[in-house]
């Protein structure tokens, strides 16, 4: 699974504010698209797990364990997203 971050309609900031950016490792969507990039290759090794065990050449144990680490990902993947949603209605409902 591969996250592409969104092009604004705006004008793109020049490459030392970008630069400036991802050097400070600014927390946000970069710092998501990381998570969902993480949860979707665990996935992966999940999928390749249960792929080996169908094929009588991994075992059940490493297969559960490697399903679950899964589960775990996508949950807190899943809590991430709904937290920011949370966080995004509640800042566009203030007033100024």
């Amino acid at each position: 699974m591969r996250v592409d971050v969104l092009v604004p309609d705006t004008s793109a900031p020049s490459a030392a504010v970008r630069d400036a950016a991802s050097s400070n490792g600014a927390p946000g969507a970069s710092a998501f698209a990381r998570l969902v990039d993480a949860a979707g290759s665990i996935l992966e090794t999940a999928d390749r797990a249960e792929a080996a065990f169908a094929a009588h050449r991994g075992g059940l144990q490493e297969m559960v364990v490697e399903r679950a680490r899964a589960d775990v990902a996508l949950q807190i993947a899943a809590t991430a997203a709904q937290r920011t949603a949370q966080s995004l209605s509640a800042l566009l409902g203030m007033q100024l």
